[in-house]
């Protein structure tokens, strides 16, 4: 339950404000003085908790990282229980998709903004982390699942997975979904 905003701290503001501009407008576009005047916190404040602009978005992307990743793992479960495919996956997408917060990944879109080899290599680093670990999930998904191949399966169907974020995210045609879904279940 998301607290009201008198109670929230400062730290707290300046990471929802964050969150919110980032999503919505990007991580270049969005400026440190729109985050101070919309999280109502003194400059001060702000730096105190990141002493820079980068280590704010690092902060996003960590919390982001944590937050998606439980989200994803536990309604992918969810789903698994009533039908044991990766094609599930299409599904546990299109509930993120229907979200009037959806603006794609966080991490494809900071490598987009920045590049991989031009962007800061920390920040860069944590998209590529935020990846492999999905990956990782996937890979796991597939041997509980007995695909054969579970790594080579896993490495199709993130490509689906992220194919079908992109994509999404530039149309937001809901036929992405049902593609991503065929896709997902010639996969055995």
């Amino acid at each position: 339950m998301i607290k009201a905003t008198e109670t929230l701290s400062a730290r707290e503001r300046i990471m929802e404000t964050a969150e919110r501009l980032f999503l919505q407008e990007g991580f270049r576009a969005t400026g440190i003085d729109r985050i101070i005047a919309e999280s109502g916190v003194a400059k001060m404040s702000l730096y105190r908790h990141f002493p820079s602009k980068n280590d704010l978005i690092a902060a996003f992307l960590d919390a982001r990282h944590a937050r998606w990743m439980a989200w994803f793992r536990e309604e992918t479960e969810a789903r698994l229980v009533k039908r044991p495919e990766l094609d599930v996956l299409a599904d546990v997408l299109a509930s993120w998709f229907s979200a009037d917060t959806y603006r794609g990944c966080a991490f494809i879109n900071l490598v987009a903004e920045s590049g991989a080899e031009t962007g800061d290599a920390q920040l860069v680093e944590k998209a590529v982390a935020h990846k492999a670990e999905l990956g990782a999930y996937l890979t796991e998904l597939a041997r509980r699942l007995d695909y054969p191949r579970p790594k080579a399966i896993a490495e199709e169907a993130l490509l689906c997975v992220e194919g079908m974020i992109v994509r999404y995210q530039m149309t937001g045609d809901r036929a992405v979904v049902d593609a991503g879904r065929r896709l997902l279940a010639r996969l055995r």
